[in-house]
């Protein structure tokens, strides 16, 4: 081992909130020559979590990019309205790897948010951007999502890494 290797800890985390974003229908943009590229439109949504909560507004989306092996590339911004009205940007990237055999399941609107999210798995790193002194802390967090299907739209747990 390299003796420039020092002990920092493990990576701990603390949960920020769940959300739950609905969609518009999708926007298929087509093949091109990194894969099949379909937005997902963000028709709103709501976030919990011990020190913030709200809305998610209508007008973000998933730039998804569906690669030839199957898996998608998530290339999302959203923005995030607080209770007490402070406007918050979040983007994340991430991957979403699905076996086979859950393709057609999951490509089928009346099964997809049946499948158990233990099977395929769904990670993403968001970040955060606000200029609400009261959020100023998120400007300098790292935080990490696990997604699932819900009916509508797509749900995701973020916790911040500490």
């Amino acid at each position: 081992m390299d003796s420039r290797v020092k002990p920092v800890g493990d990576i701990a985390t603390v949960r920020l909130f769940d959300m739950v974003v609905d969609l518009d229908p999708r926007l298929d943009i087509g093949s091109g020559p990194y894969g099949r590229r379909i937005m997902f439109g963000s028709a709103g949504g709501s976030f919990d979590g011990p020190r913030l909560r709200g809305e998610v507004l209508p007008g973000g989306g998933d730039w998804a990019l569906f690669r030839p092996d199957g898996s998608m590339s998530l290339d999302v911004r959203l923005t995030l309205r607080t209770h007490d009205g402070a406007l918050v940007h979040m983007t994340y990237g991430g991957r979403w790897v699905t076996p086979p055999e859950l393709r057609g399941d999951m490509a089928d609107p009346a099964k997809r948010s049946q499948v158990d999210p233990a099977h395929y798995y769904f990670r993403t790193n968001p970040l955060f951007e606000t200029g609400a002194d009261q959020y100023g802390w998120l400007n300098d967090i790292v935080c990490v999502g696990s997604g699932y299907l819900v009916e509508g739209g797509i749900a995701y747990k973020v916790s911040q890494v500490m």
